[in-house]
Formats: C-alpha cells, structure tokens, sequence
C-alpha cells in the first residue's frame, strides 16, 4: 500500500508556518492538517555543531508543541539553516542584513540543511538532510534587485531557490533541490513509512 493511503488512519499534524513547506506535503499527497502557532524560543547551546543545529531546532519545537498527541497523531517539525564558512545564516532581520548574507554567499559554495522531527505520542525521529548549493558571482544590482522584489526575510540565508535570484544565479547543487526549499520531502516520505510501520 501506498503512504498517502496508509496515512488516511493517522492524523498528519504539520507545526510550521513556511508555505514552502505546505506546498511540498501537498504535491506529494500528503494529507494533513496545519497546527495552529505556538510560541517556541528557537536558541541552540552555543558548544553545538553548525551541522547538528537544524536538527536540534526540530525538535525543540517538537518538544514545545503545546497540545497532547492522540494515539493516531504525527507532528512533524522543521528547520532548515544554511552555513558559509561555518557560520549559520538565519532569516535576516532587515535589509541591511540579506545584502551582507547574499554578498557572503556570491561566487560560493554553502551547505543548507533541514532538520525534521516526527513524533506521536509513543515515539520520535529527528533527522537531517544536508544540500550543497554553489551561487556564481552576484553583482549588488542584482541582489538589491533580489532584496527589494522579493522576500528573502522569511528564509535562511537571505533566499529562496524557488524564486528568481535561484533561476539565475545558482550554478549547481548537490543533494536534495526540495531540501533547500524547506522540506527533503523524499526522505520525509520514505521516514514516514518507517514511522507507522
């Protein structure tokens, strides 16, 4: 039997308020149902390793997810952050903020890694997918032209593929497109499997 119809007993409860992510459960068939906001402080210990930080922010937010889950329920949290140079690039506070982090990323490669938690009330899975993303040079037009046209303050980095500045200014990418979206929707499919197994 397909997911999409072994999921039809359980209830998908998506605690995320990215439209990237939603997007992604839904062309995948995903029913489910969007968990209403929350608060969640979304601070790291600082000894932690820039490639484990996504993952940990998953869960965090699993953890703080303020209702009881019924026995036929799955949470699914996520956090995707990208790292240049070892430094973890958020969402950018202000302008100011996307040009320094657009211009950090120019003419390089950074990782971008998603961190995914499933949890019903007798179990839970943390995982992580990690992305290779290399921008050729950017000139500041076009990242002002970016900044100013677009939405970059709601997305690590300063960025979205699936916007203009990823049509014309990615050369190439290594691992999971979807994962730099927001969601490494094949693996959370083949991890769901395994979850209600």
């Amino acid at each position: 039997m397909i997911l999409h119809e072994k999921l039809k007993s359980f209830r998908l409860i998506l605690a995320s308020q990215s439209p990237r992510r939603r997007q992604l459960l839904s062309e995948a068939g995903l029913e489910y149902e969007l968990a209403p906001r929350f608060e969640c402080e979304e601070l790291y210990p600082d000894n932690i390793a820039a490639a484990d930080v996504a993952e940990y922010l998953s869960r965090l937010k699993s953890e703080a997810y303020p209702t009881t889950l019924g026995d036929k329920d799955i949470l699914l949290t996520a956090d995707t952050v990208v790292v240049a140079n070892g430094e973890i690039l958020g969402k950018p506070a202000n302008r100011d903020e996307a040009f320094a982090m657009l211009k950090m990323l120019s003419g390089r490669q950074h990782e971008v890694i998603t961190g995914v938690t499933l949890r019903s009330a007798e179990q839970t899975k943390s995982f992580s997918a990690h992305s290779k993303v290399r921008f050729r040079n950017l000139t500041d037009e076009e990242i002002c032209y970016y900044i100013d046209t677009y939405h970059p303050m709601d997305k690590a980095g300063s960025y979205g593929i699936q916007e203009w500045i990823g049509y014309v200014g990615i050369e190439g990418i290594e691992g999971s497109f979807f994962n730099v979206m927001g969601l490494p929707i094949q693996r959370v499919w083949c991890e769901l499997d395994k979850f209600i197994e």
